[in-house]
Protein backbone atom coordinates (compact mmCIF):
# COMPACT_ATOMS: atom_id res chain seq x y z
CA UNK A 1 0.00 0.00 0.00
CA UNK A 2 1.02 3.56 -0.60
CA UNK A 3 2.87 5.46 2.51
CA UNK A 4 1.66 9.00 2.73
CA UNK A 5 4.08 12.11 4.96
CA UNK A 6 2.30 14.62 7.05
CA UNK A 7 4.24 17.52 8.37
CA UNK A 8 3.48 20.75 10.16
CA UNK A 9 2.52 24.14 8.44
CA UNK A 10 3.27 26.31 11.40
CA UNK A 11 2.69 30.40 11.32
CA UNK A 12 5.87 30.47 13.05
CA UNK A 13 9.32 29.65 13.96
CA UNK A 14 7.96 28.71 17.46
CA UNK A 15 8.65 25.47 18.82
CA UNK A 16 9.34 23.46 22.28
CA UNK A 17 12.74 24.29 22.03
CA UNK A 18 12.60 27.81 20.64
CA UNK A 19 11.83 31.02 20.88
CA UNK A 20 9.46 32.70 18.19
CA UNK A 21 11.59 35.65 16.57
CA UNK A 22 8.41 37.53 15.15
CA UNK A 23 4.78 37.98 14.89
CA UNK A 24 2.35 35.02 15.75
CA UNK A 25 1.20 35.03 11.51
CA UNK A 26 4.37 35.13 10.13
CA UNK A 27 3.26 35.47 6.53
CA UNK A 28 6.56 34.75 4.76
CA UNK A 29 7.50 31.79 7.23
CA UNK A 30 4.64 30.83 6.83
CA UNK A 31 4.79 30.22 2.94
CA UNK A 32 8.83 29.17 3.04
CA UNK A 33 7.77 26.23 5.68
CA UNK A 34 5.30 25.12 3.38
CA UNK A 35 7.27 25.69 0.30
CA UNK A 36 9.75 23.23 2.02
CA UNK A 37 7.71 20.81 2.24
CA UNK A 38 6.72 20.52 -0.75
CA UNK A 39 10.13 20.85 -2.67
CA UNK A 40 11.13 17.67 -0.02
CA UNK A 41 8.90 15.00 -0.93
CA UNK A 42 6.11 15.34 1.73
CA UNK A 43 2.62 14.82 0.85
CA UNK A 44 0.98 16.96 3.08
CA UNK A 45 0.55 19.19 5.94
CA UNK A 46 -1.23 20.13 8.86
CA UNK A 47 -2.44 23.47 9.88
CA UNK A 48 -3.24 22.98 14.04
CA UNK A 49 -5.47 24.55 16.00
CA UNK A 50 -5.46 26.38 18.96
CA UNK A 51 -8.15 28.71 20.57
CA UNK A 52 -5.47 32.03 20.80
CA UNK A 53 -3.54 30.98 17.28
CA UNK A 54 -3.82 32.37 14.08
CA UNK A 55 -7.44 30.89 12.62
CA UNK A 56 -5.96 28.03 10.49
CA UNK A 57 -8.60 27.75 7.43
CA UNK A 58 -7.41 31.82 6.33
CA UNK A 59 -3.85 30.36 6.72
CA UNK A 60 -4.59 27.33 4.39
CA UNK A 61 -6.27 29.31 1.68
CA UNK A 62 -2.96 31.43 1.95
CA UNK A 63 -0.69 28.40 1.55
CA UNK A 64 -3.44 26.54 -1.00
CA UNK A 65 -2.95 29.54 -3.09
CA UNK A 66 0.80 29.46 -3.73
CA UNK A 67 1.33 26.35 -3.88
CA UNK A 68 1.08 23.58 -6.29
CA UNK A 69 0.72 20.10 -5.36
CA UNK A 70 1.14 20.32 -1.52
CA UNK A 71 -2.10 18.94 0.58
CA UNK A 72 -3.48 20.99 2.81
CA UNK A 73 -4.73 19.21 6.72
CA UNK A 74 -7.08 21.94 7.85
CA UNK A 75 -7.79 21.05 11.97
CA UNK A 76 -11.12 22.29 12.88
CA UNK A 77 -13.28 21.99 16.21
CA UNK A 78 -16.87 21.84 15.86
CA UNK A 79 -17.62 24.00 19.27
CA UNK A 80 -16.14 27.30 16.92
CA UNK A 81 -18.80 27.49 13.92
CA UNK A 82 -22.25 25.64 12.90
CA UNK A 83 -21.50 22.78 10.75
CA UNK A 84 -23.21 24.32 7.60
CA UNK A 85 -20.51 27.22 7.85
CA UNK A 86 -17.90 24.70 7.85
CA UNK A 87 -18.89 22.79 5.14
CA UNK A 88 -18.88 25.67 3.00
CA UNK A 89 -16.05 26.96 4.06
CA UNK A 90 -14.32 23.44 3.34
CA UNK A 91 -15.67 23.29 -0.11
CA UNK A 92 -14.20 26.59 -0.94
CA UNK A 93 -11.09 25.75 0.42
CA UNK A 94 -11.25 22.32 -1.92
CA UNK A 95 -12.14 24.71 -4.52
CA UNK A 96 -9.05 27.23 -3.81
CA UNK A 97 -6.59 24.22 -3.67
CA UNK A 98 -7.84 22.18 -6.53
CA UNK A 99 -9.32 19.54 -4.97
CA UNK A 100 -6.23 19.26 -1.62
CA UNK A 101 -8.34 19.37 1.30
CA UNK A 102 -8.47 16.86 4.31
CA UNK A 103 -9.95 17.94 7.56
CA UNK A 104 -8.84 16.90 10.66
CA UNK A 105 -11.77 17.37 13.11
CA UNK A 106 -10.67 18.00 16.90
CA UNK A 107 -13.03 16.86 20.07
CA UNK A 108 -11.13 18.40 22.49
CA UNK A 109 -9.09 16.83 25.39
CA UNK A 110 -8.82 19.74 27.86
CA UNK A 111 -11.81 21.76 29.32
CA UNK A 112 -9.94 24.99 30.72
CA UNK A 113 -8.80 24.50 26.56
CA UNK A 114 -12.17 24.51 25.18
CA UNK A 115 -13.96 26.52 27.91
CA UNK A 116 -11.61 29.60 26.32
CA UNK A 117 -13.91 29.55 23.61
CA UNK A 118 -17.46 28.95 25.15
CA UNK A 119 -17.54 25.00 24.54
CA UNK A 120 -18.35 23.85 28.22
CA UNK A 121 -19.42 20.06 27.26
CA UNK A 122 -17.89 17.32 29.01
CA UNK A 123 -15.56 15.60 26.60
CA UNK A 124 -17.89 12.84 25.78
CA UNK A 125 -20.35 14.97 24.87
CA UNK A 126 -18.05 16.40 22.79
CA UNK A 127 -16.81 13.03 20.89
CA UNK A 128 -21.14 12.57 20.43
CA UNK A 129 -21.35 16.06 19.13
CA UNK A 130 -18.42 15.64 16.62
CA UNK A 131 -19.88 12.75 15.32
CA UNK A 132 -22.94 14.32 14.38
CA UNK A 133 -21.13 17.53 13.32
CA UNK A 134 -19.01 15.77 10.42
CA UNK A 135 -22.36 13.59 9.32
CA UNK A 136 -23.77 16.73 8.91
CA UNK A 137 -20.85 18.17 7.11
CA UNK A 138 -20.68 14.81 4.98
CA UNK A 139 -24.46 15.61 3.99
CA UNK A 140 -23.83 19.21 3.01
CA UNK A 141 -20.63 18.15 0.82
CA UNK A 142 -22.70 15.61 -1.31
CA UNK A 143 -26.69 16.37 -0.78
CA UNK A 144 -27.81 18.63 -3.52
CA UNK A 145 -31.03 18.93 -2.52
CA UNK A 146 -32.12 20.96 0.59
CA UNK A 147 -32.46 19.15 3.78
CA UNK A 148 -33.34 18.93 7.54
CA UNK A 149 -31.65 18.32 10.44
CA UNK A 150 -33.01 17.58 13.88
CA UNK A 151 -30.11 15.97 16.31
CA UNK A 152 -28.90 16.20 19.59
CA UNK A 153 -26.66 18.99 19.28
CA UNK A 154 -27.84 20.71 15.80
CA UNK A 155 -31.47 21.49 14.56
CA UNK A 156 -32.17 23.30 11.28
CA UNK A 157 -34.68 22.90 8.42
CA UNK A 158 -34.03 23.78 4.47
CA UNK A 159 -30.75 23.64 4.47
CA UNK A 160 -28.95 23.91 0.78
CA UNK A 161 -25.31 24.19 -0.72
CA UNK A 162 -24.70 26.42 -3.42
CA UNK A 163 -20.71 25.24 -3.21
CA UNK A 164 -19.37 21.62 -3.20
CA UNK A 165 -15.76 20.43 -3.00
CA UNK A 166 -13.86 19.37 -5.80
CA UNK A 167 -13.08 16.30 -4.64
CA UNK A 168 -16.03 13.54 -5.41
CA UNK A 169 -17.60 12.37 -3.45
CA UNK A 170 -16.30 14.29 -1.00
CA UNK A 171 -12.63 15.61 0.60
CA UNK A 172 -11.53 12.93 3.52
CA UNK A 173 -11.99 13.24 7.37
CA UNK A 174 -9.49 13.07 9.93
CA UNK A 175 -10.10 12.19 13.43
CA UNK A 176 -7.87 11.32 16.41
CA UNK A 177 -8.34 10.26 20.17
CA UNK A 178 -7.25 7.53 22.65
CA UNK A 179 -10.08 6.77 24.83
CA UNK A 180 -13.49 4.76 24.18
CA UNK A 181 -15.07 7.04 23.44
CA UNK A 182 -13.29 8.79 20.77
CA UNK A 183 -12.92 5.43 19.03
CA UNK A 184 -16.54 4.80 19.28
CA UNK A 185 -17.40 8.24 17.49
CA UNK A 186 -14.05 8.41 14.95
CA UNK A 187 -14.23 4.59 13.69
CA UNK A 188 -17.81 5.07 13.02
CA UNK A 189 -17.40 8.38 10.64
CA UNK A 190 -13.51 8.72 10.31
CA UNK A 191 -11.42 7.80 7.03
CA UNK A 192 -8.32 8.75 9.08
CA UNK A 193 -7.62 7.66 12.27
CA UNK A 194 -5.23 9.87 14.17
CA UNK A 195 -2.69 8.49 16.89
CA UNK A 196 0.77 9.82 18.42
CA UNK A 197 3.66 7.72 18.20
CA UNK A 198 3.80 4.71 21.20
CA UNK A 199 5.79 1.97 21.51
CA UNK A 200 4.80 -1.07 18.59
CA UNK A 201 2.55 -3.08 21.10
CA UNK A 202 0.24 -0.46 21.83
CA UNK A 203 0.38 1.13 18.83
CA UNK A 204 -1.10 -2.75 17.73
CA UNK A 205 -3.57 -2.45 20.20
CA UNK A 206 -4.57 0.63 19.07
CA UNK A 207 -5.14 -0.30 15.39
CA UNK A 208 -6.88 -3.11 16.79
CA UNK A 209 -9.46 -0.90 19.18
CA UNK A 210 -10.14 1.10 15.89
CA UNK A 211 -10.50 -1.67 13.73
CA UNK A 212 -13.15 -3.25 16.17
CA UNK A 213 -15.05 0.13 16.63
CA UNK A 214 -15.51 0.24 12.93
CA UNK A 215 -16.94 -3.27 12.88
CA UNK A 216 -18.97 -2.29 15.93
CA UNK A 217 -20.36 0.77 13.66
CA UNK A 218 -21.05 -1.60 10.46
CA UNK A 219 -18.36 -0.83 8.85
CA UNK A 220 -16.51 -2.79 6.20
CA UNK A 221 -13.47 -0.93 5.68
CA UNK A 222 -11.92 0.43 8.89
CA UNK A 223 -10.53 3.92 8.65
CA UNK A 224 -6.75 4.31 7.54
CA UNK A 225 -4.43 4.67 10.70
CA UNK A 226 -1.85 8.02 10.81
CA UNK A 227 0.41 7.63 13.52
CA UNK A 228 2.73 10.87 14.04
CA UNK A 229 6.61 11.46 15.78
CA UNK A 230 9.30 13.82 16.47
CA UNK A 231 11.79 12.77 14.62
CA UNK A 232 15.64 13.61 16.12
CA UNK A 233 18.29 13.05 13.50
CA UNK A 234 22.12 13.03 13.13
CA UNK A 235 24.92 11.41 10.80
CA UNK A 236 25.50 8.99 13.49
CA UNK A 237 23.63 7.06 16.05
CA UNK A 238 26.36 8.84 18.51
CA UNK A 239 25.68 12.21 17.43
CA UNK A 240 21.66 11.24 17.11
CA UNK A 241 21.70 11.09 20.72
CA UNK A 242 23.64 13.38 21.61
CA UNK A 243 21.31 16.08 19.98
CA UNK A 244 18.72 14.34 21.74
CA UNK A 245 19.52 14.56 25.33
CA UNK A 246 20.36 18.51 24.05
CA UNK A 247 17.08 18.32 22.87
CA UNK A 248 15.42 17.66 26.03
CA UNK A 249 17.37 19.48 28.12
CA UNK A 250 16.65 22.73 26.28
CA UNK A 251 13.06 21.96 26.78
CA UNK A 252 13.58 21.38 30.31
CA UNK A 253 14.98 24.73 30.77
CA UNK A 254 12.63 26.61 28.82
CA UNK A 255 10.15 25.10 31.27
CA UNK A 256 11.49 26.07 34.46
CA UNK A 257 12.71 30.05 33.44
CA UNK A 258 8.41 29.62 32.02
CA UNK A 259 9.38 30.52 28.79
CA UNK A 260 7.40 27.38 27.58
CA UNK A 261 4.36 25.41 28.93
CA UNK A 262 1.36 23.74 28.39
CA UNK A 263 -0.86 26.18 27.51
CA UNK A 264 -4.36 24.22 27.90
CA UNK A 265 -4.26 24.69 31.68
CA UNK A 266 -2.24 24.10 34.87
CA UNK A 267 -2.20 20.16 36.17
CA UNK A 268 -2.10 16.77 34.63
CA UNK A 269 -3.56 16.36 31.45
CA UNK A 270 -7.15 14.98 30.74
CA UNK A 271 -7.08 13.64 27.68
CA UNK A 272 -6.53 9.76 27.08
CA UNK A 273 -3.61 10.22 24.63
CA UNK A 274 -1.35 12.50 27.03
CA UNK A 275 -2.26 10.67 29.81
CA UNK A 276 -0.82 7.25 27.92
CA UNK A 277 2.24 9.06 26.67
CA UNK A 278 3.57 10.15 30.15
CA UNK A 279 2.58 6.31 31.33
CA UNK A 280 4.70 4.89 28.50
CA UNK A 281 7.45 7.36 29.81
CA UNK A 282 7.33 6.46 33.19
CA UNK A 283 7.77 2.75 32.56
CA UNK A 284 10.67 3.46 30.32
CA UNK A 285 13.09 5.56 28.50
CA UNK A 286 13.33 3.69 25.10
CA UNK A 287 11.43 1.32 22.88
CA UNK A 288 11.78 -1.07 20.08
CA UNK A 289 13.94 0.40 17.57
CA UNK A 290 13.94 4.10 18.78
CA UNK A 291 11.42 5.54 20.13
CA UNK A 292 12.28 7.56 22.82
CA UNK A 293 9.87 9.11 25.51
CA UNK A 294 12.23 11.64 27.60
CA UNK A 295 10.72 14.30 25.21
CA UNK A 296 6.97 13.62 25.32
CA UNK A 297 7.85 13.55 29.83
CA UNK A 298 9.56 16.73 29.46
CA UNK A 299 6.38 18.24 28.07
CA UNK A 300 3.96 16.68 29.86
CA UNK A 301 2.82 14.55 27.01
CA UNK A 302 1.55 17.40 24.98
CA UNK A 303 0.39 15.98 21.63
CA UNK A 304 2.99 14.87 19.68
CA UNK A 305 5.83 14.60 21.70
CA UNK A 306 7.50 10.89 21.41
CA UNK A 307 10.55 10.88 19.57
CA UNK A 308 12.29 8.51 17.16
CA UNK A 309 15.88 8.74 17.68
CA UNK A 310 19.06 7.86 15.13
CA UNK A 311 20.64 7.72 11.81
CA UNK A 312 18.64 8.40 8.64
CA UNK A 313 18.28 5.22 7.95
CA UNK A 314 17.16 4.03 11.67
CA UNK A 315 14.59 6.27 11.55
CA UNK A 316 13.37 5.11 8.29
CA UNK A 317 13.31 1.45 9.29
CA UNK A 318 11.61 2.59 12.59
CA UNK A 319 8.74 3.84 10.65
CA UNK A 320 8.52 1.03 8.50
CA UNK A 321 8.18 -0.96 11.82
CA UNK A 322 4.80 0.80 11.81
CA UNK A 323 3.73 1.00 8.25
CA UNK A 324 4.12 -3.20 8.92
CA UNK A 325 1.46 -2.72 11.73
CA UNK A 326 -0.94 -1.15 8.99
CA UNK A 327 0.35 2.21 9.16
CA UNK A 328 0.15 3.88 6.14
CA UNK A 329 0.10 8.28 7.18
CA UNK A 330 3.58 8.88 9.19
CA UNK A 331 3.30 12.20 10.33
CA UNK A 332 6.83 13.81 11.63
CA UNK A 333 7.72 17.20 13.21
CA UNK A 334 11.42 18.09 14.03
CA UNK A 335 11.94 20.66 16.80
CA UNK A 336 13.53 23.25 14.14
CA UNK A 337 10.48 23.17 12.11
CA UNK A 338 12.08 24.86 8.60
CA UNK A 339 15.72 22.65 8.89
CA UNK A 340 14.02 19.41 10.24
CA UNK A 341 11.36 19.57 7.25
CA UNK A 342 14.47 19.79 4.77
CA UNK A 343 16.58 17.27 6.63
CA UNK A 344 13.82 14.74 7.42
CA UNK A 345 12.68 15.42 3.68
CA UNK A 346 16.04 14.78 2.13
CA UNK A 347 17.23 12.12 4.38
CA UNK A 348 14.82 9.48 5.56
CA UNK A 349 11.34 10.06 3.57
CA UNK A 350 13.48 8.65 -0.04
CA UNK A 351 14.68 5.33 1.91
CA UNK A 352 10.93 4.90 3.35
CA UNK A 353 9.48 5.42 0.14
CA UNK A 354 12.05 3.06 -1.46
CA UNK A 355 11.52 0.29 1.00
CA UNK A 356 7.57 0.14 0.47
CA UNK A 357 7.73 0.36 -3.00
CA UNK A 358 9.99 -2.99 -3.07
CA UNK A 359 7.97 -4.51 -0.82
CA UNK A 360 5.00 -3.70 -2.59
CA UNK A 361 6.61 -4.88 -5.87
CA UNK A 362 7.48 -8.38 -4.06
CA UNK A 363 3.94 -8.62 -2.74
CA UNK A 364 2.37 -8.03 -6.51
CA UNK A 365 4.89 -10.81 -7.56
CA UNK A 366 3.88 -13.40 -4.88
CA UNK A 367 0.71 -12.59 -5.37
CA UNK A 368 0.98 -13.09 -9.29
CA UNK A 369 2.62 -16.45 -8.24
CA UNK A 370 -0.08 -17.68 -6.28
CA UNK A 371 -2.48 -16.44 -9.29
CA UNK A 372 -0.60 -18.70 -11.70
CA UNK A 373 0.01 -21.71 -9.53
CA UNK A 374 -3.69 -21.60 -8.98
CA UNK A 375 -4.28 -21.61 -12.42
CA UNK A 376 -2.49 -25.02 -12.96
CA UNK A 377 -4.30 -26.81 -10.61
Amino acid sequence: MPVEFLGIAATNDSSETNPRSGASFDKEYTLRLARAHEDHGWDRVLFAYGSGSPEPGTAAAYIAAHTSRLQILLAHRPNVSYPTFAAKEFATLDQISEGRLTVHFITGGNDHEQQREGDFLPKDQRYARTREYIEIVKRAWTEHEPFDHQGDYYRFNDFAADVFPVQQPRPDVSFGGSSPAAYAAGAAVADIYALWGEPLAETAKQIEAVKAAARAAGRSTPPRIQVAFRPIIAPTEELAWEKAHRTVDTINSRRESGAWSRRAGAGSPQNTGSQRLIAIAEQGERYDRALWTPTAAATGGAGNSNALVGTPETVAQALLDYYDLGVDILSARGYDLLGDAIDFGRQVIPLVREEVAKRDAEKARAGAGAAAEGALR
